[in-house]
């Protein structure tokens, strides 16, 4: 290797100057050095690529910087301290960028030696955009047995979601009894987390009722139902805190039969995660509500009411995924969403059961809002209705 001993000079002068030196000055001395004295500036060289990728708004130069600082990360010696760490973000920072330019087949590469690192769920989540359910399943198994008993709602939803896009429901109700049975014991011991419990047992009455399981949907919803009505009448017997991310998950959840099926080369969104979703992915997901909004129309002026509340329901779930963890005036601005839903769904008298899913969407919208009396008024609707 040939040293320019020049230029390792003018980097060493740069950095013992006086003046403040910006990432962009600090990058370039960083990279002379690093080949000089590996040991001291290669990690230095990572961090400040790494700082520059996530200031900067170009995809382009995001890719560029994230790939030099993952071939930096790999450089650095076995064993170096915090070489993984430092490995991990910046394969963090590589896959991000690569599918932020619609780069999926090298993306995918990428998060495939995150897995191999130790960290699937990023792998697993691209998987379930492309369909390929059973093997994101299998992903989310083994992170959340690793977990273990301390397993979350972010470990089980998305676990339970991709056994049921599979098509193994008795193993994706297995897993959802599981997540139900630590809410309830949080509920009993803690007195929290009641909100979150409506909203799984609902969505648990949905999941029973796509296999014709009638019985254990009713079961799930009569107790959803006593659970609000406990809301209602005596409130939360202890706050907890923000709980939006919860229910816009499982809402979106709830939608995924009604949209596109995922390929490889068609991606939809991971249903079953909150966060997460490929930049391309959800761009085109939420580029869809135009020609949503032009059917919409047409199928109004046609008066196919039917299939004008199924689509307005599509747009309705693209609404809160873009803005359903936001908490200023948030039930100012999804609210018309929910009640367009349900004054369509009351014009069609000789079809409860879209009624009910309209007067259960917008229960367990008002639960997210906490205006519990309301949201428990619609719930004994719709459970009466399916009765």
């Amino acid at each position: 290797m040939t040293i320019d001993h020049d230029a390792v000079l003018r980097a060493r002068v740069l950095l013992l100057g006086s003046g403040r030196l910006w990432p962009e000055d600090l990058v370039g001395a960083y990279r002379v050095l690093a080949e000089v004295s590996p040991r001291v500036y290669g990690p230095k060289l990572v961090d400040t690529l790494l700082t520059l990728c996530s200031q900067s708004r170009e995809p382009k130069v995001k890719v560029e910087l994230a790939a030099e600082a993952y071939r930096a990360a790999r450089g650095l010696e076995a064993g170096e301290p915090g070489r993984s760490e430092r490995l991990r973000r910046a394969l963090e920072a590589y896959q991000a960028s690569l599918f932020a330019l619609g780069r999926r087949v090298e993306g995918r590469a990428v998060c495939e030696e995150l897995a191999e690192a130790g960290r699937s769920e990023r792998l697993a989540t691209v998987l379930a955009e492309e369909g390929r359910f059973g093997e994101a399943a299998q992903l989310n198994e083994v992170a959340a047995r690793k977990r273990s008993p301390d397993r979350s709602f972010w470990d089980l939803v998305p676990w339970a979601a991709n056994l049921e896009g599979a098509g193994q429901h008795d193993a994706a109700s297995g897993v959802f009894r599981e997540l139900l049975a630590e809410t309830r014991r949080e509920a009993v011991e803690e007195g929290t987390g009641l909100p979150v419990l409506v909203w799984e047992l609902v969505h648990f009455a949905r999941m029973r009722e796509t296999v014709g399981d009638g019985a254990s949907a009713a079961a799930a919803r009569r107790e959803a139902l006593e659970v609000l009505e406990g809301l209602a009448t005596t409130g939360e017997p202890r706050k907890s805190s923000s709980l939006l991310e919860w229910w816009k998950t499982l809402f979106v959840l709830s939608g995924r039969a009604a949209e596109p099926a995922a390929g490889p080369e068609s991606p939809m969104p991971p249903f079953g995660t909150g966060n997460g979703w490929s930049r391309d992915v959800r761009e085109s997901f939420l580029g869809m509500l135009p020609d949503l909004e032009a059917e919409a129309v047409g199928l109004r002026e046609a008066e196919r009411l039917p299939e004008l509340v199924d689509v307005r329901r599509r747009i309705g779930i693209r609404a809160v995924v873009r803005d359903g963890d936001h908490h200023y005036l948030f039930e100012e601005r999804l609210a018309p969403c929910f009640d367009e839903g349900v004054t369509l769904a009351r014009r069609l008298p000789e079809d409860p059961a879209r009624l009910a899913r309209a007067l259960t969407d917008r229960s367990m919208f008002l639960v997210a809002a906490r205006s519990f009396e309301r949201a428990f008024a619609d719930l004994a609707e719709a459970v009466a209705l399916l009765q």
